[in-house]
């Protein structure tokens, strides 16, 4: 997943001929707390409400900031993962894509890798959770994929946690059945130690009514 498959033009930039009126009012209806502004289609860099607040007069041109402006970015090519890791890093809302010749081209929005994880992680798929705990160095993907697979069930998405500090890990596995009596058999007969099982139906809609709320949140 390239950081080009996740633009959004819902936002749009902001222009150094623009009011810090109208950035707080843009700031306002897009439930946002940063802007990109351009210039001739060139990224300059985020402006953030603060920037905007500490001015005295709201209908100065962003042009007359005097501002180091930030300047986060990703280009279209970059992995999803470089963009999650820049709007961690700079904390900010909205994340400016570039192309080569850096031009703005759209932004990348917390909401919208949100949803993107939505859909890998299946939820709106029935089925079940289960958490397994092991020592990293006996991971198999492989292994564990067999295993479910022997009760004719499919691991539809799957991820890892793991801490710096520890030498064990938990893998964490959405699979397309709801009753997994017997593959968590088969992991106890494999020796893999499983710390939480979800199988009933009631939870799946507990989770997808959790996620809906969560997205009209930051969609009101």
């Amino acid at each position: 997943m390239t950081a080009s498959e996740l633009i959004s033009f819902d936002i749009p930039p902001l222009k150094l001929s623009d009011s810090g009126e109208k950035t707080l009012e843009w700031m306002e209806e897009f439930k946002v707390k940063d802007l990109p502004v351009i210039h001739d289609r060139k990224y300059v860099g985020i402006i953030e409400e603060s920037d905007v607040l500490d001015r005295n007069n709201l209908e100065d041109k962003i042009s007359t900031y005097n501002l180091n402006f930030r300047k986060p970015f990703i280009y279209q090519h970059q992995h999803l993962f470089e963009a999650i890791s820049q709007l961690v890093e700079n904390d900010v809302d909205v994340l400016p894509v570039l192309n080569s010749d850096d031009e703005f081209l759209g932004l990348i929005t917390i909401k919208a890798i949100i949803e993107f994880f939505a859909q890998t992680v299946s939820i709106d798929n029935a089925g079940s959770i289960i958490t397994l705990e092991l020592n990293i160095k006996d991971y198999s993907l492989a292994e564990i994929a067999k295993i479910v697979e022997s009760d004719d069930a499919k691991i539809l998405a799957s991820f890892i946690t793991s801490h710096k500090e520890s030498t064990k890990m938990e893998v964490t596995l959405k699979i397309n059945k709801t009753d997994i009596t017997r593959i968590l058999h088969t992991f106890d007969r494999f020796s893999y130690t499983v710390t939480a099982s979800y199988n009933e139906s009631e939870y799946h809609e507990d989770l997808k009514n959790r996620y809906d709320e969560f997205m009209r949140f930051l969609n009101p």
